[in-house]
């Protein structure tokens, strides 16, 4: 397992990369360009601008997070070549900045949804929170309009210039069922997996967060189904998984150890987070340890250790801890924990193998 740190970039993120370089174990940093749209190439000197900053703090680049999908891509529409030749030049430009893994979601309109992002956990630390039955009393644009009064920083996924056309990417979505989208992100994998393979790039999607269709928007990457038809689309190794057990956790009905087992050899990357889930589907996100949640942090840590996982791995939302002014899920401390939890757990299971034969 090797450990990454999620980092938005400098004046983006008011975490320095001096105090990540503090966590023990802490190896690599998750990154993007995230001033650039959705559907535009990146360009190659500000890619080895980040590279050098990463590099020169003690890190390696290897894994981005995201290089986002236009939308016309996931509709369908036939602007969308033109889109994905964008996308292409963006791995070939990546692969050439050493970066090995492309985290990216094909999540119609919303990447990630939440309803509280400073909702108080019983201990006095904030969390973000989802109500499904306030996501269902409100329109889209209500949602969005509340989402955003409760941050001051611009959140990936929720990108100004994205919402603006809402209400138009909301109509072009009526022509969308399960079976179109699924059709249309096999097209966009058929045209990108040669690609990233012959530089050497592994795709990694993300699942739907939460795992379920919102405003009727079909969202299909879900459950274990779900990830066996994906790797499927395009049977390659380069088609890969980010395995959310945050995400996936918020649908009682997966079992996220038995997905690590059957797609050992498909992930390159994997968010390991908790959850707290209700009985009425709501969620609150935890401290990464399993007491706190719902989701088997121990099992899944085990899991990994099991298969002999060599992947990347990066503690994923955390809490707002010790009165940290931070963006929300992404705070140092908290994370920072999250590291150190996951690797005692790792250390405890190899220790106990090793104890075996000695």
């Amino acid at each position: 397992m090797r450990m990454t740190f999620r980092w938005f970039g400098e004046g983006n993120d008011p975490i320095p990369l001096s105090h990540i370089k503090q966590i023990p174990g802490t190896e690599g940093i998750v990154w993007a360009l995230h001033h650039i749209p959705a559907g535009e190439e990146w360009p190659l000197d500000r890619i080895m601008e980040v590279k050098q900053q990463i590099e020169a703090a003690g890190f390696h680049n290897e894994v981005v997070e995201s290089v986002n999908v236009h939308e016309d891509i996931k509709l369908g529409l036939p602007s969308r070549d033109h889109y994905i030749e964008n996308y292409k030049k963006t791995i070939i430009s990546l692969a050439s900045a050493g970066v090995k893994v492309i985290c990216y979601n094909f999540m119609p309109v919303f990447d990630w949804l939440r309803t509280n992002l400073f909702a108080e956990l019983e201990d006095g630390s904030t969390a973000m929170y989802f109500e499904k039955a306030k996501v269902s009393s409100l329109t889209p644009h209500e949602l969005v309009a509340h989402f955003q009064s409760n941050t001051s920083f611009q959140l990936p996924g929720w990108e100004p210039e994205r919402l603006a056309q809402l209400s138009a990417t909301l109509k072009a979505y009526e022509a969308v069922d399960e079976e179109q989208l699924w059709s249309n992100l096999q097209y966009f994998l058929e045209q990108i997996i040669p690609v990233a393979a012959e530089h050497g790039i592994r795709m990694a999607i993300h699942p739907d967060d939460p795992p379920y269709p919102l405003f009727g928007l079909p969202r299909i990457i879900n459950n274990q189904a779900s990830l066996r038809r994906l790797v499927k689309l395009v049977d390659h190794p380069a088609n890969g998984i980010t395995l959310c057990s945050g995400s996936l956790g918020a649908r009682p009905d997966n079992d996220i150890v038995a997905m690590i087992h059957e797609f050992a050899d498909r992930i390159p990357f994997a968010h390991i987070r908790n959850v707290r889930l209700e009985e009425n589907g709501d969620f609150i996100e935890t401290s990464h340890r399993t007491e706190d949640g719902t989701v088997n942090i121990a099992a899944i840590v085990k899991a990994y250790y099991d298969v002999g996982f060599t992947g990347y791995a990066r503690p994923d939302h955390g809490r707002h801890i010790w009165d940290e002014q931070c963006r929300p899920g992404y705070g140092l401390y908290d994370r920072g924990l999250g590291i150190m939890h996951l690797w005692g757990l790792w250390d405890a299971y190899r220790y106990a193998e090793q104890s075996k034969f000695s």
